[in-house]
């Protein structure tokens, strides 16, 4: 999808470097054991959203995991700017850039016992695959109730955002074989609806924007910015309990993360939602994202360069 003959960046331990030259060990214990904290951000317009919340949301992860950076490590919300800015104006007109940071412990010592442990710290970044859900924006997105349950809290704290997502993988299997094109959405042991695979999830009922209690779900920069807009708007706000039948007759539902921002869901395990039709508020909550960012973030999706 790059054009030319130039290559992107990437950023690793301290120094950029072209892509084709970053290593990363296969003992590495982000590798081995799935141990990597990450963060996943996006550029509108080639400018980066909200690069320092998903920093300090990196750092708390790192500090439930017991990880420490190098104090002499370059500060990440900048790091990750000028890689961006090295790395945007390579992408064709009309596109904008995924960017991952990343950090793992370091060498796994069963299979590096003589390696020095610390942890290693990357980023990168890629053209965002709009392709992947540009249509949604008018049709909405399927969700299918599966068998796969959240983690325990007793596990690791829902706020923690790791690699670790064999749940998510195995989640969304399940929900393609039973509704093809759909998305799992979790819930806990209990039956409390949380999230679904890499988004979070907002009912609409009753005039009130509802999202799961907090405690449940990892704390999405893009949930909470979507409720900052609609309480801007005048539109109610409250964290509740909530079970599959109050998804299934929500007035509206959405689902918020960082590369799409705000999609509409219009079915849920076959069953349409609203209707399953893309609801009035949506589209209001949508168009007050694109007043925020400054461009249309559907109709970019949807331009043929982006597809």
């Amino acid at each position: 999808m790059l054009t030319g003959m130039d290559e992107p960046s990437v950023y690793f331990n301290g120094s950029f470097s072209p892509a084709s030259a970053a290593k990363l060990s296969w003992t590495d214990g982000g590798f081995v054991t799935g141990v990597t904290v990450a963060e996943q951000l996006r550029t509108f317009g080639g400018k980066l959203f909200h690069v320092e919340e998903h920093v300090a949301r990196l750092k708390r992860s790192l500090e439930i995991i017991g990880v420490k950076i190098d104090p002499c490590e370059r500060p990440l919300a900048g790091t990750a700017q000028q890689l961006a800015a090295r790395n945007y104006p390579l992408l064709p007109s009309g596109f904008d850039l995924g960017l991952c940071i990343f950090v793992t412990p370091g060498p796994y010592p069963p299979m590096a016992p003589m390696e020095i442990r610390r942890p290693n710290v990357g980023m990168h970044t890629y053209p965002l695959p709009f392709g992947m859900w540009a249509d949604k924006y008018r049709t909405g997105q399927a969700l299918a109730s599966v068998s796969v349950v959240q983690p325990s809290a007793r596990s690791w704290p829902p706020e923690l955002k790791v690699r670790s997502r064999v749940h998510f993988y195995l989640a969304d299997r399940e929900a393609a074989e039973k509704v093809p094109g759909a998305r799992a959405l979790l819930t806990d042991e209990a039956g409390h609806v949380t999230e679904t695979s890499t988004a979070n999830i907002l009912l609409l009922r009753a005039g009130r924007l509802v999202s799961p209690p907090l405690e449940r779900i990892l704390h999405g920069i893009s949930l909470k910015t979507t409720v900052e807009l609609a309480e801007a708007a005048g539109l109610a706000v409250e964290y509740a309990d909530l079970k599959l039948d109050d998804v299934a007759t929500a007035d509206e539902v959405w689902l918020t993360s960082t590369p799409f921002a705000l999609l509409p869901v219009t079915s849920l395990d076959g069953q349409p939602i609203g209707g399953g039709q893309v609801g009035p508020v949506y589209q209001q909550m949508l168009a007050r994202w694109n007043d925020l960012v400054g461009l249309d973030i559907a109709a970019q999706a949807q331009a043929p360069q982006g597809r």
